[in-house]
């Protein structure tokens, strides 16, 4: 792949080639996008870098693990019980099993 750049008033500047490895279909998804977006992957990327060195940071936030709704519901549920928000909810086994259809 080859990351052509250009500085202020559209002077060439240096230019380096650069290799990465992705994973074939991820990469014509993100041609697709890209396509769609009116630029190819070497524009994405520059996109992409300019605005991490701009923003000293990658310009979104990683995360392991982002929670599903019913997740998030659950965790509100606990934080509003912990605050007394909600009342604790007990059960007995007999019911739990009950509940769950045991």
């Amino acid at each position: 792949m080859t990351i052509n750049t250009k500085g202020v008033c559209g002077m060439n500047v240096d230019t380096v080639n650069l290799s990465i490895r992705m994973e074939k279909n991820l990469k014509e998804q993100a041609d697709s996008l890209f396509s769609e977006l009116g630029m190819n992957m070497t524009t994405a990327l520059n996109v992409f870098v300019r605005q991490s060195v701009r923003q000293g940071k990658i310009p979104f936030e990683i995360t392991l693990n982002k929670p599903n709704a019913e997740t998030l519901a659950a965790i509100r549920e606990i934080e509003e019980m912990r605050s007394g928000l909600l009342p604790k909810q007990s059960m007995s086994v007999a019911d739990f099993a009950e509940a769950m259809g045991e």
